[in-house]
């Protein structure tokens, strides 16, 4: 029995090994692959002339003053800001309160709804972001900056759901039975009892559905118009409309994009742990025989 376990374990130990050694060498290839492209945009953005070279004849800054005047990034800009802030503010006034309904109440139905809610988060954009775009083109809000935000919002809200329902659920809601006790309405309770203790949570979804906002692609662009365009929408048209252009300009513009996504990014994560994100199931007390 010892002599043929011993061969066992000694394979089981080998295999575990090799799986090791495959999984570092897989993630090691793909972070490598990624940098070694950011590296070329980054290098590209910056030369003043590059072809055939492991480096650039000369470095300039002028890519991104020319990005700036060409694709009008300061327009550009401006509309993803109104965009990102307007969709971050209602997705709070939906999602919060539907979080709190969620974690503190249990009716039927309620994981159908949760189902429902995640939808727009599990299914691909593009699947219902045609017909959505459709039914906004209709109406005559397609092709305005309301319904970029209208679009947008759709996958928002249900991603603030599911960022605050866990950090609800781990408040004790005896503090809300003693707040209703000394007098406060739901109202009060709300906002002087809950708001100060979801803070970091409503900085945290706040601060990931500004980062989603920003990158979000497919919905924005069957929405935009020419006047209405986010920061990847407009880059995505750099890359591919009709015309010459310089291609360290793009790159200049792409920089721009991933700078600003991956700073907010960072600050997101600062306030943030992701394994807050799935929601914890309560345990509860086995009644005493």
């Amino acid at each position: 029995m010892g002599a043929t376990a011993k061969p066992m374990n000694s394979t089981g130990s080998w295999f575990d090994r090799l799986w090791r050694v495959l999984l570092l060498g897989t993630m090691t290839l793909f972070v490598l692959n990624i940098g070694l492209i950011i590296a070329a945009v980054a290098t590209s953005s910056f030369a003043r002339r590059w072809l055939g070279t492991w480096l650039p004849d000369g470095w300039t800054t002028t890519w991104y003053t020319e990005a700036w005047r060409e694709f009008q990034l300061g327009d550009i800009l401006w509309v993803t800001v109104e965009v990102v802030f307007a969709v971050v503010l209602l997705a709070l006034l939906i999602g919060v309160p539907a979080a709190y309904t969620l974690a503190r109440r249990d009716f039927p139905g309620k994981r159908l709804l949760m189902l429902l809610f995640l939808l727009p988060l599990m299914v691909p954009p593009i699947t219902y972001g045609i017909p959505m775009a459709t039914v906004l083109y209709k109406l005559h809000l397609a092709g305005t900056i309301y319904g970029v935000i209208l679009a947008n919002l759709v996958p928002a809200a249900p991603f603030v759901i599911l960022v605050m329902t866990p950090f609800i659920e781990q408040i004790d809601p005896n503090l809300e039975s003693a707040a209703r006790v000394f007098g406060a309405s739901t109202a009060r309770m709300f906002w002087h009892v809950l708001v100060p203790l979801l803070a970091p949570g409503i900085l945290a979804a706040s601060l990931l559905v500004l980062v989603r906002t920003i990158a979000l692609f497919e919905l924005t662009f069957l929405t935009a118009g020419s006047d209405s365009q986010t920061l990847v929408v407009a880059l995505y048209y750099a890359v591919f409309a009709a015309g010459v252009r310089a291609p360290q300009s793009v790159d200049a513009m792409a920089m721009v994009y991933m700078s600003v996504t991956l700073i907010l990014l960072l600050i997101a994560l600062r306030f943030v742990n992701p394994t807050q994100l799935v929601s914890r199931v309560k345990e509860h007390p086995q009644p005493a025989t």
